[in-house]
């Protein structure tokens, strides 16, 4: 029996403030195979003042003319589509599953069902908001993203003093550029963060493409993150560093076959090999006829296909023994 990997696409805000893009999204990432697809949760006034300022990337896809809270203001999701989004997920078949950014957001998508929580990277800090989500009681998945190994600890302590069991938390590394640069990416940490502080890990990604994602589940996430649009060129802060349908199924297709492909880690023949042993393998036979009562030595045997004879690795116990019976040139020798 296999890992299976969770795999989250990531829609966030690449709705655009439209329910009719988010429930393509929704159809998208149901037809990929992916476990959940996940959206942000928030009040632009509870998470940016009027002034705060927008990150590079989004300088970049966004209008220069308007502020992260003027941004953001136009890509919160009301009650109302929450509750439509919810619905589109269970008639898709897949998971719906939202990242609150601040603690009305999580109140409020607790008292719509939610399951699990997600910590992103630019809260780590955020002592009451970690301890709000800590006390809700549920699995918390948390991005680490700007974060050093200290910080990561002191919000897995604020988890686990909130009541949060240590099982129930799974960590991403991350890296929140949009694309991530690929020397940025330094996927080791993530088996840091594993061995450090003892806790299941994943990776959530913002590079371009799906090689990283694969090798981190190669690596052992046990949870991979990925953003995901209908099509780069949309308006908006996450497209450009988003996949595209094909690929986010491609991701999903390249992931269930690494976990297949890791197995239990006994190194043993397969079901699928197993049939291969005595046509590659080899045996002990006649190099030359050998009479009956003659010597086996050296010179007159040899080691050839098929292996359903005597193995090479007896060879020191069969030379020095002796014929029981006539052998002609490449008979399996017996005995």
């Amino acid at each position: 029996m296999y890992q299976h990997v969770q795999i989250i696409a990531e829609a966030g805000v690449n709705h655009n403030g439209s329910i009719k893009i988010a429930k393509q999204l929704i159809d998208v990432a149901a037809e990929s195979g992916a476990d959940l697809v996940k959206f942000q949760t928030f009040t632009a006034s509870a998470v940016a003042t009027k002034n705060a300022q927008k990150a590079d990337y989004q300088e970049k896809t966004t209008l220069p003319s308007e502020s992260q809270h003027e941004m953001i203001s136009k890509l919160e999701l009301s009650r109302d589509m929450h509750e439509t989004l919810i619905a589109y997920c269970k008639k898709c078949e897949i998971g719906f599953f939202s990242t609150g950014f601040d603690a009305q957001s999580v109140n409020m998508l607790v008292e719509l069902g939610q399951q699990r929580f997600k910590i992103p990277s630019g809260e780590i800090t955020n002592l009451p908001y970690i301890r709000h989500i800590g006390e809700m009681g549920k699995p918390v998945i948390m991005s680490t993203g700007m974060a050093t190994l200290d910080e990561v600890r002191v919000a897995m302590d604020i988890l686990l003093e909130a009541g949060i069991a240590k099982d129930d938390i799974t960590i991403l590394h991350c890296n929140t550029e949009y694309p991530t640069p690929m020397e940025d990416v330094n996927l080791r940490a993530m088996l840091a963060i594993q061995d450090e502080l003892g806790v299941k890990v994943g990776y959530s990604d913002h590079t371009i493409g799906i090689e990283i994602p694969v090798a981190a589940v190669a690596l052992g996430a046990t949870v991979i993150e990925k953003h995901f649009t209908l099509d780069r060129n949309y308006p908006g802060p996450d497209h450009a560093a988003s996949l595209e349908p094909g690929e986010l199924k491609a991701m999903v297709s390249a992931i269930r076959n690494i976990e297949r492909a890791m197995g239990d880690g006994i190194k043993k023949p397969s079901p699928s090999e197993a049939k291969n042993l005595p046509i590659a393998r080899r045996s002990i036979v006649a190099a030359t006829t050998i009479r009956k009562g003659e010597y086996f030595t050296e010179d007159n045997l040899a080691v050839k296909r098929p292996g359903t004879g005597i193995s090479p690795m007896e060879w020191d116990r069969v030379v020095g023994g002796v014929a029981d019976r006539k052998y002609l040139k490449d008979d399996l020798i017996c005995m």
